[in-house]
């Protein structure tokens, strides 16, 4: 037994404009004429909607690069530590050290190099290596730096 299926709206066209979504294409929905089998068939059209017409090019400005900012020192010069900034200052405070800590001592006699200078959120910061001594650098504020104009002993 062989039973044929037949759908009921095959027998006419239909078709359903629905409106423009916001990014203005439009899209319809028909149904081929002579049944088709039930199948649809979807055709989109993109179209340009009067409000959203491309405004005209601006004048042509060549783009700003950045600025490089204008640092207070220069990497590899010689500098060595104010001490009694460093004391009141909150990097010595955030260390925990008791007050007069004899083991910093090398950051205010030794001279350093400064390795790297960067501006971040709360100021101007060089990355100090201290020359013959075996620390790893530390970012300490520029303010509490002293600048040398001579290395008064040998690098290693």
């Amino acid at each position: 037994m062989t039973t044929a299926y037949s759908s009921p709206f095959s027998s006419f066209q239909y078709t359903k404009s629905y409106p423009p979504p916001p990014t203005s294409t439009t899209t319809k929905v028909v149904l081929p004429p002579g049944g088709g089998g039930g199948r649809f068939h979807l055709s989109i059209k993109a179209v340009k909607s009067p409000e959203s017409a491309d405004p005209p090019p601006p004048a042509t400005a060549a783009p700003k690069a950045p600025k490089k900012p204008v640092y207070s020192m220069k990497k590899g010069q010689i500098v060595r530590v104010e001490k009694e900034k460093y004391l009141n200052s909150i990097n010595y405070l955030s260390v925990g050290h008791p007050p007069y800590y004899k083991g910093l001592d090398y950051i205010y006699e030794d001279r350093g190099e400064v390795l790297d200078i960067r501006v971040f959120e709360t100021g101007e910061y060089a990355l100090i290596a201290w020359i013959g001594v075996p620390t790893a650098p530390a970012w300490l504020p520029t303010d509490m730096l002293i600048k040398s104009d001579k290395l008064d002993y040998e690098r290693i």
